[in-house]
Parts: structure tokens; sequence; C-alpha cells
């Protein structure tokens, strides 16, 4: 296991081993007293090129044929809060695609909790930041050492999920993607600092956004607007690039989201919908955008494109499709049943235990908190030459109390994203198209196949 030399700068710093990946199913706790807010302006999204924004109903006929499935869904789309975009994606003579949009229920005046969807833009401004920094001589795989400067903060010198116990920014995307660990993304926050986040995605035309806090872990407002003193070191451990504490001096436009009808602080029960005003924000079109940008650059505009190399590019493709199963490292192979296959592929697969088909990759972001289950996803089948977009979020509370940890995630939502997934599936294996697509660059080694 690596064991840095601990230079001056990190005097009195104890180490801190994490064993064991954090769970999905774990969400963060952010504080009780909050300020009176007030509504926000409606954001402006630039719209992704060459694609067309659809007014029909073709989401809503294509779902009324599956009554079996969606009935209740239909006639509760706003109980459930459910909001669906697909994009068919129809390649030219040149390979070049056209995306087509269909909206089902999308509504940025309906809050919803993005959960650990907004890892994925996280995990790539880490990148982008990265490339900022290029000539400091470190990149995506540099060891990483996250100190403390506040008693509440947390360091982390060494990682005993690599194959050599150094923390890399590589590795906790690796986490992220495969089974969202809460930790590898805290760790990222800190690296990039609340305000670059925040600046960062609202320059790109995400100016809804505000990602405010740290998950799994309870720390104040003010705590999350300090971000830790991080260091990169070589393989000698000589320092490369130090960082000192950050501090996010950004205001934010004051919000008024709240949910559910109830919810638990501690053992007591408050009679009242609970306030998440200054707890993360993101729409989905804008999630939606932002998988399209990573998959399709060029079919954006350059403004809303992350910069990252073609490396940067495929190595975020290979970790989003690739199974826990096929992880030596973190070796999540070895935890089967706790990892399974479908662990992070809620759209077509759901809860399902069992093996996957090898044909169909799905390059995506699930989240779940709050009742909130979501997934953001690029489906791809290379032997039905078929690949199309789907974004969704479903709540599941049926009794609108939040932290009784009594969701409807396996009556509900996994069955809602299995179906959907299947049934755009079986639509896109139907659908005509002029042109077969190439699928070839999306056809990745996996570390253990």
């Amino acid at each position: 296991m690596f064991i840095p030399n601990i230079p001056a700068a990190l005097a009195g710093i104890s180490f801190l081993l994490f064993t064991s990946c954090t769970s999905l199913r774990q969400w963060a706790q952010l504080p009780k007293k909050e300020p009176t807010p007030t509504p926000e302006p409606a954001p402006v999204v630039e719209p992704v090129k060459d694609s067309i924004h659809t007014a029909d109903n073709f989401l809503e006929n294509l779902l009324a044929q599956y009554p079996e499935h969606f009935k209740d869904v239909l006639e509760k789309r706003n109980e459930l809060n459910v909001q669906v975009i697909y994009t068919q994606v129809d390649r030219g003579a040149n390979g070049i695609p056209a995306l087509k949009h269909h909206y089902f229920n999308v509504d940025s005046n309906r809050y919803f909790y993005p959960a650990s969807t907004v890892k994925l833009p996280v995990a790539l401004l880490a990148l982008q930041r990265l490339n900022e920094l290029k000539d400091k001589n470190i990149n995506k795989y540099s060891t990483l050492l996250t100190e403390k400067a506040l008693s509440r903060q947390t360091a982390v010198l060494n990682d005993p999920t690599t194959p050599d116990g150094r923390p890399s920014i590589a590795h906790y995307i690796k986490k992220i993607l495969m089974v969202s660990d809460n930790d590898a993304y805290n760790r990222l926050y800190e690296f990039l600092g609340r305000g670059y986040i925040n600046k960062e995605l609202q320059k790109k035309g995400y100016t809804e956004v505000q990602l405010l806090h740290r998950l799994q872990v309870f720390l104040s407002q003010e705590e999350n607007r300090h971000t830790n003193p991080v260091q990169f070191v070589d393989s000698r451990n000589k320092l490369l690039y130090y960082q000192p504490m950050q501090y996010d001096t950004n205001t934010y436009a004051a919000r008024t989201d709240s949910i559910g009808q109830a919810y638990y602080r501690g053992d007591s029960l408050v009679q009242q919908p609970m306030n998440f005003s200054q707890r993360n924000k993101i729409y989905l079109e804008s999630l939606h955008h932002i998988l399209i940008s990573l998959v399709f650059p060029n079919k954006v505009y350059a403004s809303q494109r992350f910069n990252l190399t073609e490396d940067d590019r495929n190595f975020v493709l290979k970790y989003m499709s690739q199974l826990p199963t096929e992880s030596t490292w973190p070796p999540y192979s070895d935890e089967p049943e706790k990892y399974y296959p479908a662990y992070c592929k809620f759209l077509l697969h759901g809860a399902d235990k069992g093996e996957l088909p090898k044909n169909i990759r799905i390059f995506n972001k699930v989240g779940d908190a709050y009742g909130h289950l979501l997934d953001v996803a690029y489906i791809v089948d290379f032997e039905k030459k078929v690949e199309f977009f789907v974004s969704a979020v479903i709540y599941c509370n049926s009794d609108g109390v939040l932290n009784d940890d009594k969701y409807d995630y396996d009556s509900i939502g996994f069955p809602f994203l299995k179906n959907l997934g299947q049934v755009l599936y079986d639509y896109e294996m139907k659908r005509e198209k002029k042109h077969v697509p190439d699928l070839q660059a999306l056809k990745f080694l996996y570390d253990n196949p």
C-alpha cells in the first residue's frame, strides 16, 4: 500500500483509509436553518446544434400503448413528477448524427432532487481542470493527496482500492461511473472548489445549476463553501502542485424548492414539506444535454463543450459503460452479490440481478435519493445497430414522507425505468433508418472481460 512521505504542509494530518466504497443508496443531509428564498428566473440553455425539438405527443402516445406498464404513470404523472426526454439519432451517409428530441411532462418549474447524477458534470469538470493545469505536469493518473484545514474536513492520503494505494482523479472517476461512490465525488468537489463547479457549468449555459454540497456527509452551508487543500505529487512524492483551501464567495439565486408533505429530522416527524432550497439543483434537460456533449461533442456549441482530450473522453465513456463485475481495480468483481452487473443500469434493467446481454452497452449516470430515481443514458446495441438517448426521473414516495426509508423504488421506480428503456429499445429496433451507424469507436477493452 502506498504510504506517502508527508511534507511540511501536511504536518499533523492523520491518515484516513477508505476500506470500502460508499453505497449508491445513501445521500447527503444538509443544514436545518435556511434563509427565506425568493423565486429564481427561468434559465436559458443553448439548444443542441442541428437538432429538432418536437412539440408532439410522441412519448405520450407510445406509453399509452402499454397500459400494463404505464397506466399509473400517465394518470399520476404530476404526482410522480415523471419527466422523460428521448432523443433519436439518425446518421447521414457520412456518419454525422442528426438528433430529434421528444419530451414527456418535462417542466423546469417542478423541482426534483438530482441525487448522484450531478457526479457526471463534476467528473467532466475535474478532467477539464486538469487540462487547465497541464503546465504543472499533472494528469488524471497523478497522485492526489487531500488534506484537511478545518475540523470537520477529512484527509485522504492513500486509497486501498488501487494497486499501489495512490489516490488519483482517474480512480475517483472510475468509482463514480461504475458504482456512484459518494466519497469519490466529494474528493472531486474538493479538488475543484464549489465556485469553479458552478461558474463553469453556468458559463456553458446551464444557468439554473446550483451544486452546493458534498454527498453523504453532514456539513453546514458554510462548511461546504470551504474545500480542502490538495496537492499532487510524483512517483517519488515530490510536490508537483499545491492548492490551498478554497472558499466559494458566489451568491446564488434564492429558491423556493420543497418536496413531500412531511419529513423526519432525526426521530422527530416534521409535518411540512422538506426545504430543498439549499440543496443541489440541475434540470433533466441539462443532464441530457451534458451527456450528448460528451458522446457527440460536435453537436453542441463550442461554448458548451468540456475541455477534454480525446483520451479523457474515451476514458469516461469506457468507465460509464463498464460493469462493476468487469472491474479489477477497484475490485468490485470480488463482490458480485453487492455490485451486480446492473447495479447502476436502471434503464432497460431496473433492479435485475442477473447477467446482461453482451451486445448492449449503456453509457449512463444514475441517481436515487429522497424518493427520486433517475437515469441519464445513451444506449447502444452493437449487433442490431441501435443507438438512442433517454433521460428520466420519477418520484417514488407514495406516503409523502421523506427520510423514513420507505420509498417505492422497487414497486414503482425500477419497473418504470426498466419498462421505459425496453419500450424505447423495441421501438428503435423497428424504426427505419437510412444509414446504419458505425459504433466501433464505442467498443472498449474492459478491465475484467
